[in-house]
């Protein structure tokens, strides 16, 4: 429950916070860095989950998460250099890794079914978050072409992602 409600939260700061709350327009090196951190936390919650679960669509769901994740983000790594453009740190990257680290916190004290029930519901969450931001502001607001287009290539592996959460959710339910 917590676990939802952590991701509820983290979804809703996504939305809300800084640049989008007042309305200004996001840059790309913020947007870069956005992306980058929502990357570094989903590989970082899969790595936990690798370590703790003994489930096994839980493991390889976790180590799909790391091998996209990682993929992804070196793409952008790349981009960024082949660019020449320092990814920004702004109030939705760190209020995101703020609230990853505090999830972290509550899954590690998490054991066996619990621990995979938890991890799963809060990877639905943060797709669904992080697939929303993508879709409504990170991809409207990115301005460099070739930024954009990894945005929206991450957006549709991301989606991909949700729908697998989703069905592992399902599955842990019976």
């Amino acid at each position: 429950m917590f676990v939802r409600l952590s991701a509820a939260i983290a979804a809703v700061v996504l939305l809300t916070s800084g640049a989008f709350a007042q309305g200004a327009k996001l840059t790309d090196p913020q947007i870069a860095h956005i992306a980058y951190t929502a990357g570094v936390i989903d590989i970082t919650a899969a790595k936990q989950a690798l370590k703790k679960s003994e489930n096994k669509e839980v493991k390889a769901f976790a180590a799909d998460m790391v091998r996209d994740h990682e993929a992804v983000n070196e793409k952008a790594l790349a981009l960024v250099k082949k660019l020449k453009v320092t990814p920004e740190d702004n109030d939705t990257s760190r209020t995101l890794s703020k609230n990853a680290a505090a999830t972290l916190e509550k899954l590690s004290k998490l054991s066996g079914a619990a621990f995979d029930k938890a991890y799963v519901d809060n990877e639905v969450a943060f797709h669904k978050a992080v697939d929303n931001a993508l879709e409504t502001q990170l991809i409207p607001s990115a301005s460099n072409a070739e930024l954009k287009s990894l945005l929206e290539t991450g957006l549709k592996i991301f989606q991909g992602h949700e729908q697998h959460a989703e069905h592992v959710a399902a599955e842990l339910k019976k």
